[in-house]
């Protein structure tokens, strides 16, 4: 499965779960996840969609610590599987 591929089965779940997916593109802050997660509740995370076996560059990893340290919900999905996972997490937190 292509990244894209992902990202639109991620894009997908969330609008099902009543929430909404956007693409996330920061002018001169490059490493940012690709994807906010707004879920019903006021529950928000962030998600940087990889294609199967990729893993998040150096520079990615510290923008996800970053937000991490601030209290966020980081993800990084690179499976189908995790999808579900991630939006319930983000759900209950």
């Amino acid at each position: 499965m292509r990244e894209r591929e992902l990202e639109q089965k991620l894009l997908q779940s969330a609008k099902r779960m009543g929430g909404i997916c956007l693409k996330w593109v920061s002018p001169g802050l490059d490493g940012v996840p690709d994807r906010i997660i707004l879920l019903p509740g006021g529950r928000i995370g962030f998600a940087e969609v990889k294609a199967p076996g990729k893993k998040m560059r150096p520079l990615q990893k510290k923008r996800k610590a970053k937000l991490e340290s601030l209290g966020f919900l980081v993800f990084c999905i690179d499976k189908e599987e995790q999808i579900l996972e991630v939006l319930h997490e983000i759900q209950s937190s």
